[in-house]
């Protein structure tokens, strides 16, 4: 039971009050205030709408993060576009998500829409993340955060056997409107195992002649020196000097009219060499397979921690403590180069 204050009590909290320049009235409207309601300060915002918010979140990240997620953010947008992101509710991310997987894009290595559902979930809580960020709304209050992203399927991708290699690359060679482009952009892969968007975006800049190595810009903005043989190095450099502006800073593969390529020669290479091939259009080869093979092949004959320097995977993940002792130096990753092309290495000859 409270006990009932004294005249003293009353008189020491007036005192107080005064003191702290506060009006007592100012205490019976605050306590009268509305459950659940928030008294916004002069310096606070707005929170903002779905419509409103994309396009902040949209110049906050990559290019190619914004670009991979665009198509998802539209179908938010188009949902939920003028309402406030703190009252959509985890329930209705989960059943879009659904939405996303029931229309996507059916293709003969189609996994029943899940990717797409993934990859929605992903966007939204991009959006939601930088609300976090911004203090505009607590972790606990994210909607995003309570939505399970579907459980991504094992990749069909794998390395392909040393025939079916050389027959992909005599598709290339002999089939298409600039084969000797086809096949530096292959070459450049196999040796490498870089991604698309490392090849598409070399730079003359990004060659160093001396140690024949090329500077790989690739996903999440990382980068890395990766050794190239003496023989592609020679062609990239008469590439670029048949063909390249004379700009260091710009793109380094072009076209015979001296364009830039973009993503869409891989469809154009690829599309032959699934229409040549019955087996490559039964797997649905792409550049990506090139990868799995180089990198597999690094793995067999050199062992886990070569191939992860080769590949140019991060440390991190459930074997980072193991991956602390065993990572390999770009000395020997350029041996294993030597030792799948038959050609020395000046990198590799300085480990000898």
């Amino acid at each position: 039971m409270t006990t009932p204050a004294t005249p003293q009590d009353l008189e020491a909290a007036r005192l107080l009050l005064s003191r702290l320049g506060v009006d007592p009235a100012d205490l019976i409207s605050a306590g009268r205030q509305e459950p659940g309601s928030a008294t916004v300060g002069k310096d606070e915002r707005p929170m903002p709408t779905i419509r409103e918010w994309i396009p902040v979140v949209a110049g906050l990240v990559s290019p190619s993060t914004a670009a991979s997620y665009g198509s998802y953010w539209n179908k938010a947008e188009a949902a939920w576009g003028d309402r406030a992101m703190d009252t959509i509710t985890a329930s209705e991310i989960k059943a879009l998500s659904e939405v996303a997987r029931s229309t996507a894009l059916v293709r003969r290595n189609s996994r029943g829409g899940r990717n797409a559902a993934e990859n929605f979930v992903a966007a939204v809580r991009c959006l939601y993340r930088h609300l976090e960020n911004d203090g505009r709304l607590d972790q606990h209050r994210n909607p995003a955060r309570r939505v399970t992203k579907p459980r991504r399927n094992a990749s069909t991708r794998r390395a392909l056997a040393h025939k079916q290699l050389a027959e992909l690359n005599d598709v290339v060679a002999s089939t298409g409107d600039d084969p000797e482009l086809d096949s530096l952009i292959c070459r450049l892969h196999e040796e490498t195992a870089c991604r698309r968007g490392g090849a598409v975006g070399l730079r003359p800049r990004d060659l160093d002649r001396d140690q024949c190595t090329v500077l790989l810009r690739e996903k999440g903005e990382t980068e890395r020196w990766q050794p190239v043989s003496p023989t592609l190095m020679r062609h990239l450099i008469a590439h670029d000097e048949e063909r390249g502006s004379g700009d260091p800073n710009g793109r380094l593969l072009r076209y015979a009219n001296g364009k830039p390529i973009t993503c869409r020669r891989y469809d154009y290479i690829f599309g032959r060499v699934q229409k040549e091939l019955t087996w490559a259009h039964a797997l649905q080869v792409s550049a990506h397979w090139l990868r799995h093979t180089t990198l597999t092949w690094v793995e067999r004959n050199f062992g886990m921690g070569v191939a992860r320097a080769f590949a140019g995977h991060a440390d991190t993940g459930s074997d980072l403590t193991t991956t602390t002792y065993v990572k390999a130096d770009i000395t020997e990753v350029a041996a294993a180069l030597a030792a799948l092309t038959g050609e020395p290495h000046p990198l590799a000859t300085e480990t000898g």
